[in-house]
């Protein structure tokens, strides 16, 4: 049930389901135009992108934007109060369970799609008493609360129709409807002459409302803002009745114009369905006659047409306080005009913004550049710096340091010297961190049994990215790899680590060089500080791997030694190489 009093003290924050650029872009102009410091819609649930662009103003600003609502963040989690469903109908049921199993601070929000099933739309009713929610909808434009809230598109989709409307003020008159475009029919109405609304709802045209117009009329008569409540409903449904009763038992005391459309349904010999759902009369009690002959036998004002509606209107607004649009709301409006959109986005501060102190180490500065924040532990510090000098340099063997150095000897410069070592990291040389994130974090985000992994990369003849070295064994370990794991000593979970370290007992007893290596070790290690110490959530942690974000510590890491190996060789200044003939075997394939 809608609780006005509850609205009026919530600091808006929303989700949208589903990215309709109109209806969200609405809302961001509302919340500017009432001066709001920041934007209501917090994040959106959508396609593959991780952000979307808006404005708000003339400001352009990022919205995140999520999958599965299991990727939200958990302090976001925290602040969602209402949410906007702008899915099809199909998914609407679906998307509701999953907010209201997620979101504990949850009070209302709206459904836009038609044509949700008589069962779709009783579990959600189910769900809202259940859970407390006030829900608009289906086939529903949303509500707003001047000066307070816009959830939907209602009063319009563009900073012109808000502004023409009259919505940026509170006024005397409350708007309740089963139509949507007759919501803002009667929101306009009240604008033209200057009176203004105190609280606008469309309860949707489907055949099963969540929330009745008896409830927003009960709610309505506690609203000290409104003085008169304009309601339009149309033949079909007996919910006039309802309103009739309350009238009649004195539960709702303020005065009431109302209009019933559809009376011309009766010179038809079969009852004909008209634009919504609802809208047809297949008893005498639906039809539009009926119900006004109800409303009017209650005391409502509710006259047989609709110019008679609006005559009437005028006759009300007449002694009503009228309401302007204030200069600060004119200018914030003006500014909009300014918007352009930019060719690049970034999320980094700019040289000038830089907060990081002379004191901060350069692991801090690295590992917080990279998040796209400041790191919170200094678990996630000291583990970055030990990667960062670890990871530095591992002789001149392998591949990305030979590729440097014959390239310097080439005589080429140091930045190509420097791109032909860094270009050779990939799954076989210094690429594989990332993957192995992928694979522990899906090992343990979906439960699934170590000797399952195993036997997956087996069954594929694939390696286990993460997994093996040349160099050392079961009885010869990788004393780098010791050192990260010595950084989970003390954790509460570790589960990363010990999944790896559960893979290794497997692959170790088939054969003595298949160990967690350097690369796994980071992996791994770096998913149980993050998670435990960082707090970060499994839709952060994935999206990290998806950025390769585990790969770029190595890389920034071994991009020293890189530069150190071509120097090395411009310093010795050797020459062109050249591998000798014998060390090139020609084979028959």
């Amino acid at each position: 049930m809608i609780n006005l009093d509850i609205i009026k003290k919530t600091n808006p924050a929303m989700i949208a389901i589903s990215n309709h650029r109109e209806i969200i872009q609405s809302i961001l102009d509302y919340d500017f135009l009432i001066k709001r410091e920041n934007p209501s819609i917090k994040c959106i649930i959508t396609g593959s992108k991780n952000y979307e662009r808006y404005y708000f103003g003339n400001k352009q600003i990022v919205i995140p934007c999520f999958q599965r609502t299991t990727q939200i963040p958990h302090d976001l989690i925290k602040q969602i109060n209402y949410f906007v469903n702008l899915s099809s109908a199909r998914r609407v049921v679906k998307e509701i369970y999953n907010l209201v199993g997620l979101f504990p601070n949850l009070i209302g929000g709206m459904i836009f799609a038609e044509g949700v099933t008589e069962q779709d739309a009783l579990n959600i009713k189910q769900i809202s008493v259940d859970k407390k929610l006030f829900i608009v909808g289906p086939a529903s434009v949303g509500c707003i609360l001047p000066g307070v809230v816009k959830l939907g598109p209602i009063g319009g989709v563009t900073a012109k129709q808000i502004i023409d409307a009259g919505l940026t003020t509170p006024g005397s008159f409350a708007v309740v409807s089963a139509s949507g475009g007759m919501t803002n029919e009667l929101i306009n109405l009240a604008s033209s002459y200057q009176t203004g609304i105190s609280f606008a709802t469309s309860v949707g045209g489907d055949r099963f409302p969540i929330t009745e117009p008896r409830e927003v009329f009960l709610d309505l008569e506690r609203d000290s803002k409104t003085s008169c409540i304009l309601y339009y409903g149309e033949l079909g449904e007996t919910y006039e009745y309802e309103i009739a009763s309350l009238v009649s038992s004195h539960k709702v005391t303020k005065p009431i114009l109302a209009y019933i459309s559809g009376a011309i349904s009766n010179i038809f010999e079969n009852p004909p369905q008209f634009g919504h759902a609802k809208a047809i009369a297949e008893t005498k009690e639906e039809t539009a006659q009926a119900k006004r002959k109800a409303l009017v036998e209650a005391g409502v004002i509710c006259p047989d047409t609709y110019s008679e509606f609006v005559a009437k209107f005028a006759e009300i607004a007449s002694s009503m306080k009228k309401v302007t649009i204030s200069d600060a709301t004119m200018v914030r409006y003006n500014q909009m005009n300014a918007r352009k959109k930019s060719l690049f986005i970034t999320s980094l501060p700019g040289p000038d913004e830089y907060s990081f102190s002379l004191e901060d180490s350069y692991a801090f500065i690295v590992g917080s550049m990279f998040l796209g924040r400041k790191l919170k532990s200094s678990e996630l510090e000291n583990l970055i710096d030990l990667i960062l000098k670890t990871a530095v340099d591992n002789g001149p063997h392998v591949s990305g340091a030979v590729n440097t150095m014959i390239t310097a000897r080439a005589g080429r410069d140091l930045a190509t010297s420097l791109a032909s070592g860094v270009l050779t990291i990939g799954p076989r040389f210094g690429g594989a961190t990332n993957e192995a994130a992928r694979i522990w974090f899906e090992g343990v985000i979906n439960n699934i049994d170590p000797k399952d992994t195993v036997e997956k990369f087996a069954s594929l003849r694939q390696p286990i990215l993460g997994i093996g070295h040349l160099k050392y064994r079961v009885d010869n370990p990788d004393p780098r790899v010791q050192s990260l794991l010595e950084v989970t000593k003390g954790f509460n979970k570790k589960l990363f680590t010990n999944y790896a370290l559960s893979v290794e007992k497997i692959t170790t007893g088939k054969k003595g060089n298949l160990i967690l290596n350097f690369d796994g070790a980071i992996a791994s290690v770096m998913l149980d500080v993050l998670s435990e110490k960082e707090k970060l959530s499994t839709g952060e942690l994935e999206r990290l791997i998806e950025s390769e974000f585990f790969n770029a510590l190595f890389i920034a890491s071994r991009t020293v030694g890189l530069l150190a190996r071509a120097l090395d060789q411009k310093r010795l200044d050797e020459g062109l190489f050249r591998l000798p003939e014998e060390d090139v075997k020609e084979v028959d394939v």
